[in-house]
């Protein structure tokens, strides 16, 4: 215990009193004041005058102070208070300690809004009670007679009020949220978070749907010793609209059985095929048309795995715009290794067997009277695939040759159209990569910079073997980019295998700056030249031009803020370019990007017609000084962000999907409106808007946007960080 002041007077064993500058300290309190009494017997600790407590970085303020210093019991009167973990504080008539985990504060008011107190201001939010119990033991906070203001209207009111107090998981309502799309109309929603124990939790979230009527999402998580997982069940009981009932269930789980053995389980389901376009929030999805249902298992044992799958897919058709759809795998087991063996060789094997059928959906012809099943073949495969590769070198240069084989077998269930429901094959490959990193120092615009040269060849020989007629449950062209064009097979998958023989010729040079290493400058290009036709293509007309097309691409970071990315495909047949792509990206500062991209394909792959896109994606301050919204006297001066992405394209002449929003941070709160359109055919789309007020030290109201943002804004800078800002707190009314 220290005591300090500029005059102290003691009695030995009874009591203490300071005057001037007093200053008290135990442990991790600290007490000042103007004077300052402590008796001994009693533990009783009496300051007046200029009071001023911290304690775990908390601050409280007030005329007169009475405390049992040990047992953490007394009051404070008139004091006001600031909590460093966020940032917000008030002031209250009277503060009552009833232990170090317990204390009772009566009409009391909490905002992270400072004010100047001498012009008779107000904050721009203040949450105010009459009584409010702060049990930290539990973690809990109890507020009676509790409400929120918004520059002095009242938004949010509720006799008795409960908050944690902590970052710790606690039961009780969430703060609602408020959307609205063109397909739904206004839908306000109100979570209730169930704080199950420690390692299970829900989400109840009772939402009315002004055009569809009464919905209940739902969201379990489970966290086991050897497994975890998350169950989501939306159900919509009677959409008006659509005059049934309406839902969709999320299963993801994984966990370990015995052993090293880990499974995994997937599911994706929906009700109808006009979910993702009417209710796009209950699907979570890259693909939100073709639905996974997957379940699987693997064992290591050693340098080998086994492993067996499931998958089925849910194909949400639609009448415009048929759907191309994958294979079901009922089931799919197989076993893998790679390994080093003796003399620097590497071996690898894959052995599978699966059995193929058609998903739910698949349809050829979808018209209103007439549907027409794809007589696709439907059967089993057991494939072996394996490959032996010695690579050798130095730092400077490496070659590798390698052997590869796939072999495949069979089984229809009904006969091709010659006859045979039963196929074998077995196609070799021999690969020869070779590549050098040559370095050199240098200079680039009087910048001291290193310079390397890599050039690489990549030779691959695959004898023909007819495959034209064979089934093709899994195999599609690959994109032609620089990471294809070194590979052995042009197809993804295992049932078509590129004949081949040719040699891929590439080299790429880059700048690298010699203080820190960055990459100033790249450029590159890459070319296959065929020594003979290429029969096994994906539209089966074999290719006998000698040299593919051209691949060309380039980066630059060397202006600052500045980014310049481009790949151009050029085709020496048709002397003219056949793709390309550019991007730019302006970053001079915080909250302050701009990114441009323009996507030109000459023969787009869906539609067989040349095709242009243009994207502009940004975040950028429109008014005030971007980080600092506070004035000298403490008000809120504000600033605006305009952020979004629009996507145009340029041979439909139309907008597709699109972002854009504003956002307002006026310092202790941030409010944000944000406007998504998601194109699901070239005559519709789904317009949705959202808001969120988010009041800093608080919680969040209405429409969570930033994982919108996040997702569509490369480069996007949240306002305030989490730390700062924690995520919406429950309350319970």
């Amino acid at each position: 215990m220290v005591l300090e002041a500029d005059e102290v007077r003691a009695r030995p064993d009874q009591d203490v009193i300071a005057e001037g500058n007093a200053r008290f300290q135990r442990g991790p309190m600290q007490i000042s004041a103007d004077r300052m009494t402590y008796e001994q017997a009693s533990d009783l600790a009496h300051a007046t005058g200029k009071v001023r407590v911290t304690r775990d970085g908390n601050v409280y303020s007030g005329p007169e102070l009475q405390l049992k210093v040990e047992r953490f019991e007394g009051f404070f009167l008139r004091p006001t208070y600031f909590f460093s973990r966020t940032q917000a504080g008030g002031s209250a008539e009277r503060l009552d300690f009833l232990g170090d985990q317990l204390t009772v504060a009566t009409g009391a008011t909490y905002t992270s809004c400072r004010v100047d107190d001498t012009d008779g201001s107000t904050p721009a939010w203040i949450l105010s009670t009459d009584r409010v119990k702060l049990d930290f033991a539990n973690n809990e906070g109890i507020a009676q007679g509790a409400v929120l203001r918004f520059y002095g209207v009242p938004i949010l009111a509720a006799p008795v009020l409960s908050f944690p107090l902590s970052d710790d998981r606690k039961s009780g309502w969430l703060p609602p949220s408020i959307d609205i799309d063109n397909k739904s109309g206004l839908q306000v929603a109100v979570p209730y978070y169930w704080n199950i124990a420690p390692n299970r939790d829900a989400t109840l979230t009772p939402a009315i749907v002004s055009k569809r009527g009464a919905a209940l999402d739902t969201e379990f998580r489970y966290l086991e010793p050897g497994h975890e997982g998350r169950v989501d069940l939306n159900l919509l009981p009677n959409d008006r609209q659509a005059g049934i009932t309406r839902s969709a269930f999320n299963l993801e789980q994984e966990g370990v059985l015995l052993g090293n053995t880990r499974y995994s389980t997937n599911v994706m389901r929906v009700s109808d095929d006009d979910y993702w376009k009417d209710l796009p929030r209950g699907i979570n999805s890259l693909t939100p048309r073709l639905l996974l249902g997957d379940a699987r298992v693997a064992s290591d044992f050693g340098l080998w795995t086994t492993y067996a799958r499931v998958e089925r897919w849910q194909v949400l058709q639609d009448v415009d715009s048929p759907l191309a759809t994958p294979y079901d795998r009922l089931p799919q087991v197989g076993v893998r290794t790679w390994q080093p063996l003796i003399g620097g060789l590497e071996f690898g094997m894959e052995a599978e067997a699966n059995r193929f059928v058609n998903p739910e959906g698949h349809r050829v012809g979808i018209a209103p009277d007439d549907t027409v099943a794809n007589p696709r073949p439907v059967g089993s495969r057991l494939h072996v695939l394996g490959s032996l590769a010695w690579p050798f070198g130095t730092p400077g240069w490496t070659l590798t040759p390698k052997v590869l084989v796939n072999a495949a077998s069979y089984r229809l269930d009904a006969p091709m159209a010659d006859g045979r429901d039963r196929f074998h094959r077995v196609i070799p490959t021999f690969s020869l990569d070779s590549a050098w990193v040559l370095e050199r120092d240098t200079q680039l615009f009087g910048r001291p910079a290193r310079q390397t040269m890599e050039p690489r060849l990549f030779y691959t020989k695959t004898p023909y073997r007819e495959q034209n007629d064979l089934p093709n449950f899994d195999s599609a062209e690959k994109d032609f980019n620089f990471d294809s064009i070194y590979t052995e097979n042009s197809f993804s998958g295992v049932d078509r295998v590129s004949d081949a023989h040719q040699l891929t010729a590439g080299v790429t040079t880059r700048m690298l700056d010699s203080g820190d290493g960055s990459e100033l400058l790249r450029l590159g290009l890459a070319q296959r030249y065929l020594f003979e036709d290429q029969r096994i293509t994906p539209d089966k007309q074999p290719i006998s031009q000698s040299v593919s097309d051209l691949l060309l691409t380039g980066s630059s970071g060397l202006l600052k803020h500045w980014r310049f990315d481009a790949a151009v495909q050029y085709s020496p047949e048709q002397h003219q370019t056949v793709r390309s792509i550019l991007g730019v990206r302006y970053a001079p500062g915080p909250y302050r990007t701009i990114n441009t991209n323009y996507r030109f394909n000459r023969n787009d792959s869906v539609t067989g017609l040349p095709s242009e896109q243009f994207e502009v994606g940004w975040q950028w301050p429109l008014y005030g000084r971007p980080g600092q919204s506070s004035d000298r006297g403490g008000r809120c001066t504000g600033a605006w962000y305009s952020v979004g992405r629009m996507s145009y394209n340029v041979s439909e002449r139309r907008l597709t999907d699109s972002v854009v929003g504003f956002e307002y941070d006026a310092g202790c709160w941030i409010g944000r409106v944000i406007a998504k359109r998601l194109s699901t055919s070239q005559q519709e789309a789904t317009t949705q808007l959202g808001f969120e007020l988010e009041l800093i030290g608080l919680s969040r109201l209405g429409t969570n946007p930033l994982k919108v943002l996040k997702d569509n804004i490369p480069g996007y800078r949240l306002l305030r960080d989490d730390s700062v800002a924690p995520a919406a707190s429950p309350t319970t009314p």
